[in-house]
């Protein structure tokens, strides 16, 4: 038996070493070189190796490449390919319309966050209407029926379910037993279990691609990459060459025989999915579900998509019978607002096209410590400590010697700096004890010199806020708008802005029993 040869491959990026180092010399990544087995002979498969060797074998060593016919793009004819409604109308936002046919959906997320629940319940939608492969390679097909039967009918087929959480649910508390030994759901309707959906239970590749190539649906879920291996490679599941080589396989196939893909993919700690980056650059679109599994609200974001507008933004709940669209997160972020209590500030951000109003909590206290604290929650913390700097610098508020907690309400995160106007209003509102007009809506970006600049899609956040009952609004000074119902505020200084925001604002009341600091 010959010796056996070993690489380093980088997990971050894909880059290859002979040789283990402490830093990947292609990304600069510590501690991110795994060692693999390198394959020595594929004789075939779906791989890239195992397609070297077919052409190889076919054209002989010393035939040369012969590339394909180019053509000019206006000779290029165009097929009418309309997309596949999800039964989701937040997840068809997301993907700019709906699936495209022939597309590769990577989903990202946390464990326990309800990837698997999302798709599950896209997948018996589509069931409905066409045929649907789910390979469900972490679970066995019994387990996956188990939640299925749990989650009731697909989502679209349940009406009004804000209104009637238990609608769909039989009253009979214990499932009878079926003839053949398996047990009926509990919440059992009519289209509780569609034809057209098919379970495999599988982790070989070549396996999958042949059922893909037998069943030919329309849509497939594989649930996840990281347990799929290819048997022509000798590394692991999950290594850095199997989840590279299994995607590019599945690409493939996704390509040529028009199916739409949706893969399941496992994050790290840090929060990005596991594997080489290459795995994003390969799909067509990467979506992340986030959220706090504790609590019953999901987000998922489009960071890539190569058919519609990154960066959208769409809300789930959580509930008892699977994932329910939120139709106004609107309303989900502003829900509970309390008027009395001061360092709060309403702002819109803009997560895609989709705007969002929500309100941002600050609190200014004295320190117990040498140095102060700051903390962001929602926001970025650089982005904080700029504001808190250009309020002491330019506006005079001296924040130095003060804790600073600055959180957005609802788990949202805001990313953009338009979100800065209301950031700071709310600092100075908690530094003086002031409350905020709460039908003052803030939207504007603080720049160093401590003006404040435009921002996008201003007519649009104006919208959404009027929607909800904000009459007034700071906005940047140059932007002419006219918005029914709303009085604009045009600012070019952020003292200006601030000292606009608190005019006549009452101060809070102390709870009993508190220690007032000096303002």
């Amino acid at each position: 038996m010959g010796k056996v040869k070993t690489r380093h491959v980088c997990n971050a990026c894909g880059a290859e070493s002979p040789q283990w180092f402490g830093r990947c010399p292609g990304c600069g990544a510590w501690g991110s070189l795994i060692e693999e087995v390198v394959p020595t002979a594929i004789e075939a498969g779906p791989g890239r190796a195992g397609a070297a060797t077919s052409r190889s074998r076919s054209s002989g060593p010393s035939a040369p490449a012969r590339a394909l016919a180019a053509q000019p793009l206006a000779a290029v004819t165009l097929r009418s390919r309309s997309r596949l409604p999800s039964g989701f109308g937040e997840l068809d936002r997301v993907l700019g319309g709906g699936l495209v046919p022939g597309s590769l959906v990577l989903v990202g997320g946390d464990p326990g966050i309800g990837k698997s629940t999302l798709l599950l319940q896209t997948a018996r939608s589509l069931a409905a209407r066409s045929r649907v492969l789910y390979v469900c390679a972490e679970e066995s097909a019994q387990q996956v029926k188990l939640r299925a039967m749990r989650l009731g009918s697909p989502a679209p087929q349940i009406p009004e379910l804000d209104s009637d959480p238990e609608l769909e649910l039989d009253q009979d508390p214990e499932p009878e037993p079926e003839p053949d030994g398996e047990l009926r759901s509990v919440n059992a309707t009519p289209n509780a279990a569609p034809q057209d959906l098919y379970l495999l239970a599988e982790t070989n590749l070549d396996l999958i691609l042949a059922e893909l190539e037998s069943l030919r649906p329309p849509v497939a879920v594989i649930d996840s990459i990281q347990a799929i291996y290819l048997p022509a490679m000798a590394s692991a599941p999950g290594s850095v060459a199997q989840v590279r080589e299994c995607t590019a396989a599945l690409m493939r196939v996704a390509k040529r025989s028009e199916t739409t893909l949706l893969i399941v993919g496992h994050v790290t700690k840090e929060g990005a999915i596991a594997g080489p980056k290459v795995l994003e650059h390969l799909v067509d679109t990467v979506l992340y579900f986030e959220g706090d599994r504790f609590a019953s609200f999901r987000l998922l974001r489009s960071v890539k998509n190569r058919f519609g507008a990154t960066h959208e933004l769409g809300v789930f709940e959580m509930a008892d019978v699977g994932l329910r669209e939120v139709r106004n997160p609107s309303a989900l972020f502003l829900g509970g607002r309390d008027g009395a209590v001061s360092g709060t500030a309403a702002i819109v951000a803009c997560e895609g096209t989709r705007p969002i109003v929500a309100e941002i909590q600050a609190l200014v206290s004295p320190t117990s410590y040498s140095s102060p604290r700051r903390t962001a929650t929602g926001i970025g913390h650089n982005r904080l400590l700029q504001i808190l700097a250009v309020l002491e610098k330019r506006v005079g508020v001296p924040l130095s010697r003060l804790d600073a907690y600055v959180s957005t309400s609802g788990g949202l995160t805001v990313e953009e700096p338009a979100a800065d106007l209301g950031v700071a209003v709310a600092l100075v509102a908690s530094f003086r004890d002031r409350l905020v007009d709460p039908h003052l809506v803030s939207i504007g970006e603080v720049g160093l010199g401590g003006q404040i600049r435009p921002v996008s899609q201003l007519e649009v956040r104006l919208k959404e806020a009027a929607k909800l009952g904000f009459t007034r609004a700071l906005v940047p000074k140059g932007q002419p708008l006219r918005i029914r119902g709303m009085e604009l505020i045009p600012v070019t200084r952020l003292v200006d802005a601030i000292a606009t925001a608190l005019a006549g604002a009452a101060i809070a009341e102390p709870p009993p029993d508190r220690d007032r600091p000096p303002v």
